[in-house]
């Protein structure tokens, strides 16, 4: 049977981005309040920055695991993701050991984070996956849509790939929704149905969070 990530440990994690993300940026979070309280949970998080994850980790009102390209675990970073919940997952083949996992902590009750798009790009929802919606399918779980609005167009940034130092990062929460058609159905066209429906939902939610936080 397949290990689940420790819930605990992701509780750990939740409070080490807290600490790590208000000391080095200036937070704002927006509707925090629509995250349901209990049950399974997607968040599905816009990447343009790499604290996007660390961020929604340390903001989010309930503990989040992150499917987390294998690339990231290196050296005592392999432990240390490992220790506060995340997922290693090789994006190059089926990895049926992070599938597992993932829908494990869903089965639990507990929080998928997941980067639709793949990888670090324009964060803008432009290109999903299918594996979003196989996971909503499958583990009969609502997605909350979560857009981390940064400074990627200002200069001044030491680092490309970061928000400039002590700037502020805004991340906003949208409602819940259901990927499915009610119909219970997971075939092929069920989850491109999906895919479909799911990047609708998830641009309106950006382009709403652009209008709120004028990013």
């Amino acid at each position: 049977m397949t290990e689940v990530p420790s819930a605990r440990g992701a509780e750990v994690g939740r409070r080490i981005g807290v600490g790590l993300m208000y000391g080095l940026w200036k937070p704002r979070v927006l509707g925090a309040w629509r995250v349901p309280a209990a049950g399974p949970l997607i968040f599905a998080v816009n990447h343009s920055h790499n604290i996007d994850g660390p961020m929604v980790m340390g903001v989010a009102p309930r503990p989040t695991h992150f499917l987390i390209k294998k690339e990231a675990f290196v050296g005592p970073l392999d432990p240390f993701l490992t220790g506060i919940g995340q997922l290693k997952v090789d994006r190059h083949t089926t990895d049926r050991t992070a599938i597992s996992r993932a829908l494990g902590v869903l089965e639990q009750g507990g929080v998928l984070g997941i980067f639709p798009e793949g990888t670090r790009g324009e964060g803008d929802f432009a290109s999903l996956r299918a594996g979003l919606a196989y996971f909503a399918l499958r583990g009969g779980a609502p997605i909350v849509p979560v857009a981390v609005l940064g400074s990627s167009e200002r200069p001044g940034r030491l680092i490309r790939t970061l928000p400039p130092l002590r700037s502020r990062v805004d991340v906003v929460f949208g409602d819940p929704f259901d990927a499915g058609d009610g119909s219970g159905r997971r075939t092929r066209k069920a989850l491109d149905e999906a895919t479909e429906r799911i990047q609708k939902q998830l641009t309106a939610h950006l382009e709403n969070a652009r209008r709120l936080t004028g990013r």
